[in-house]
């Protein structure tokens, strides 16, 4: 499968509804994209969290899966699974975020998402960042809400045992629960891999692309 590399990335966001959600739906995404740009912006937003251990356990995870980046995150309090009953706080929360960045690429929770916070977040992305390529990640949970994703970005065997790894060290108040372990996660990388034909992927819904033809270096040089 013919890889398309962005022509620059110099800044992303990356937006979820609870604590943890970014790190399980695109760590490692984050982790290899960070390593390869050292000093990239990095702008986080989570909607729920706030002045909880949860707070403290997500803002150690990023900054570790966002190595030599520039990072700022904001956790905030609105209530968890009642995004829709919040819903014009999180929209100004994310036009808010809106004001103070401009990605490259952005990173939320998917559309088809059957949870109603991550839903509701992946709703209202678009409202705020209409013109920015937006990557909707996927979290295993006991819905049977897995789609077929559209982009798939391969990762090494080393990429995902340490996504895994950073997991278990940093959300400690997940332990115990049935899709929070290394097994999920490399299991889902593992499909996600054998449809990109590679060994590991995480894989994202992108709602919409452009693609520009490129110049190849020998017409650049007559």
């Amino acid at each position: 499968m013919r890889a398309l590399f962005p022509e620059v990335c110099a800044e992303i966001t990356v937006l979820g509804a609870h604590c943890d959600d970014i790190a399980i739906g695109a760590g490692g995404s984050l982790l290899e994209l960070c390593r390869a740009n050292p000093g990239m912006r990095v702008t986080a937003l989570v909607l729920s969290g706030a002045g909880t251990p949860r707070e403290a356990e997500e803002r150690a995870a990023l900054a570790a899966f966002c190595p030599k980046a520039d990072l700022a995150v904001t956790v905030l309090d609105l209530r968890d699974g009642r995004l829709p009953a919040q819903w014009d706080l999180a929209k100004d929360a994310l036009e808010a975020l809106r004001r103070q960045c401009e990605p490259d690429l952005v990173f939320a929770p998917a559309a088809h998402d059957a949870h109603q916070d991550h839903r509701g977040l992946a709703k209202l992305v678009p409202t705020a960042f209409r013109d920015h390529v937006i990557l909707g990640y996927e979290i295993l949970k006991w819905e049977s809400d897995l789609a077929q994703p559209t982009v798939f970005f391969p990762l090494a065997e080393e990429t995902i045992r340490e996504k895994s790894d950073l997991l278990a060290t940093h959300y400690r108040s997940q332990h115990g629960r049935g899709w929070f372990d290394h097994e999920a996660f490399a299991g889902l990388a593992r499909v996600r891999g054998v449809q990109c034909q590679h060994r590991y992927a995480e894989a994202f819904n992108a709602p919409k692309l452009t693609i520009a033809a490129a110049r190849s270096s020998a017409a650049k040089r007559k």
